[in-house]
């Protein structure tokens, strides 16, 4: 009898895993809008996909990873882009199995991302199947993922290690973009509740952020000196730490020239320094990833990158970049609609479809951003493709240094351009 009772409850959630998002919110759960629940369950499946690429780089997943077919022909020597001289079979198939489940999560919102291309609204079909079909679309990254593991080793890894690569490096140019607007859009607020009231409150605050930001890029500039530097070598760790050093010293110039003040007069050290701190952390990564270096950088990052390609679209330089709809064209949050969207009942916890006369978010281009985090985490849980540092292998990092290091350089040049393009584009409105 438990087990009929058992099962007659499971069939009752099977509309739910086909239908849309709102079946999913139990009693416990305030009501929200569809679009954000949504998102919410592609970041679930996301993390769940990260948790299962960690779980396969625990010590002892080698010898079962190995019973696999055809997943670790090279025996006991490979050869692996990034690594020169050969590197024993057991030590990779770790990484190779984080390549693959990450493939198959790559490959998974790849594919959604072409096929939400110039969805509008929820009454496009494509829309239901965004925002539903849940168990389908969970059966569906599950199959590629493993299927990925049957996929013949030949050029798979070397070619799948490039498109990483570019991929991460694509995921941190959008990052940089993202902290650019946050760097002013904090100095507006400040300096517009400073304008309104209490002045010297806020400007005090906004004094001391600026000053932490600048101290703690001194500190950092001071220890690579130290740490990662010799008087008789080390030249490359010189050259980034100089050059960054000047770069951010002269953004820092430009952002309070009277030229630039003028086109923008909220134009300030704030944002500089948020800059600078950032180029900093750059930096440091890059020439932790440095070979023989005996430094890693971990993982840290990752769950913080990715909440900001995944972050609502509430900020209007946002909505830009994910190719959002105007806000005044999308339906309040919580308006009740008469056609039946969701119930009036007093307990009943549904979600809104708040996007019926317009999208909130651009589906295809937060597919592709789960696409690039895809990348960026596989590409960081295997150190960019480089074995632990206990066993004997001779390691190449350098396409991860050179693409961090070439961030912090295009992270500025942003910057710059955001300062200097009021002036050379005369005829734009940039307000």
């Amino acid at each position: 009898m438990g087990g009929v009772l058992g099962l007659c409850s499971m069939a009752s959630w099977i509309p739910c895993l086909c239908g849309s998002a709102p079946c999913l919110l139990c009693r416990c759960c305030p009501s929200g809008n569809n679009s954000t629940i949504t998102r919410l369950i592609y970041a679930f499946f996301l993390l769940l996909g990260v948790s299962v690429a960690c779980v396969m780089l625990i010590p002892g997943m080698e010898e079962q990873l190995k019973k696999i077919p055809g997943f670790c022909d090279g025996g006991m020597g490979t050869t692996i882009p990034g690594v020169y001289g050969h590197v024993n079979c057991d030590v990779l198939v770790g990484y190779k199995a984080v390549y693959r489940v990450c493939f198959g999560m790559a490959m998974f919102f790849l594919l959604f991302s072409l096929l939400m291309i110039k969805v509008k609204s929820s009454n496009d079909p494509r829309a239901a199947v965004h925002n539903g079909f849940w168990f389908f679309k969970f059966a569906t990254a599950l199959a590629i993922s493993v299927g990925a593991f049957f996929i013949p080793e030949g050029p798979f890894t070397t070619v799948w290690f490039y498109v990483g690569m570019a991929g991460a490096f694509c995921f941190i140019l959008i990052q940089l973009v993202l902290l650019i607007d946050f760097a002013h859009s904090w100095n507006e607020s400040w300096v517009e509740k400073m304008e309104e009231g209490n002045s010297r409150c806020w400007y005090a605050a906004l004094l001391s952020a600026t000053a932490v930001n600048y101290l703690l890029s001194l500190v950092a500039i001071v220890l690579f000196y130290v740490y990662y530097t010799h008087p008789e070598g080390c030249s490359e760790n010189k050259t980034f730490i100089s050059v960054n050093m000047l770069l951010c010293i002269g953004a820092s110039v430009m952002s309070i020239l009277p030229k630039i003040q003028e086109s923008q007069p909220r134009s300030g050290l704030l944002q500089s320094s948020v800059i600078t701190v950032y180029t900093m952390y750059l930096t440091w990564s890059a020439m932790t990833n440095e070979p023989d270096t005996g430094l890693y950088l971990g993982n840290c990052t990752v769950s913080f990158r990715v909440k900001c390609s995944i972050r609502t679209s509430n900020n209007s330089q946002v909505n830009k970049l994910m190719l959002t709809s105007d806000e005044s064209t999308l339906i309040e949050d919580g308006m009740p609609r008469s056609d039946g969207s969701f119930d009036d009942g007093d307990d009943v916890h549904r979600a809104i479809d708040n996007e019926r006369d317009g999208v909130t978010y651009s589906y295809s281009f937060f597919h592709f951003m789960l696409f690039l985090a895809s990348l960026y985490i596989m590409m960081t849980l295997t150190n960019w493709y480089s074995p632990d540092s206990s066993y004997e292998t001779m390691t190449s990092k350098w396409p991860s240094v050179w693409v961090k290091i070439s961030s912090s350089w295009i992270g500025i040049v942003l910057y710059v351009w955001t300062l200097v393009a009021p002036l050379v584009l005369t005829n734009r409105d940039f307000d």
